[in-house]
């Protein structure tokens, strides 16, 4: 008959003490683990929330960069037109009588009276140019000092984004009714004309040719 003794009492303790006690620790961590279920869902929701804010923030970012870089752009394309609206100006400049005006079609009072007058009939840039402008006795008076230009001055030219220079060939009083001033001439030449004081039935006349 089997005898219980101290030893086989002691390993079978040993052993249930064993079961128990790794029960209870797998337990405890199954607990552990569910009672830490509530702070791991937070911690996630807040990681959400926190990449949520940055990729906004980001996209904002964007957002506003997209618009300055537009609003640059913007500027720069106005820029762009008021360079190409200054290389369009068609204006007479004339150094040694510090003269510098726009010129218009035209040469009716009241063109001549905001500008330097273009001939219709002449040319605008190749071949001979024709100018008039008021020299008195009006709102504003251009060529007051043409009657000072000698041989060799400058004149500059502005037309349509292109230039000339050149310099003064004559300066004559010619007859009203003298139009051959105007005529094509295989040079590229400007005439400018203006009135002379007291003498109605003349014109003083300058001409100049393109210095190449």
């Amino acid at each position: 008959m089997f005898r219980y003794t101290t030893l086989y009492i002691n390993a079978i303790s040993l052993f249930i003490s064993i079961i128990i006690f790794s029960f209870g620790t797998f337990l405890n961590s199954n607990i552990n683990s569910i009672s830490e279920a509530p702070k791991i869902e937070k911690q996630i929701e807040q990681k959400l929330e926190s990449n949520l804010e940055k990729q906004e923030e980001n996209l904002k970012y964007t957002e506003e960069n997209e618009h300055l870089d537009s609003s640059t752009q913007v500027s720069k394309e106005e820029n762009n037109v008021e360079i190409q609206s200054e290389d369009f100006l068609w204006y007479l400049e004339i150094p040694s009588i510090n003269l510098k005006a726009k010129i218009n079609e035209g040469t009716t009072k009241e063109i001549m009276d905001e500008y330097i007058g273009h001939f219709e009939e002449t040319s605008k840039f190749d071949g001979n140019v024709g100018l008039a402008a008021h020299n008195r006795g009006y709102k504003n008076n251009y060529f007051e000092n043409l009657k000072k230009l000698k041989k060799e001055d400058e004149i500059f030219y502005y037309y349509n984004g292109q230039n000339k220079k050149y310099r003064v060939i004559r300066n004559s009083i010619i007859e009203d009714t003298d139009w051959s001033i105007f005529e094509q001439t295989q040079d590229n030449i400007i005439t400018l004309v203006t009135c002379v004081e007291n003498e109605p039935t003349y014109r003083r006349c300058v001409q100049a040719i393109e210095e190449v």
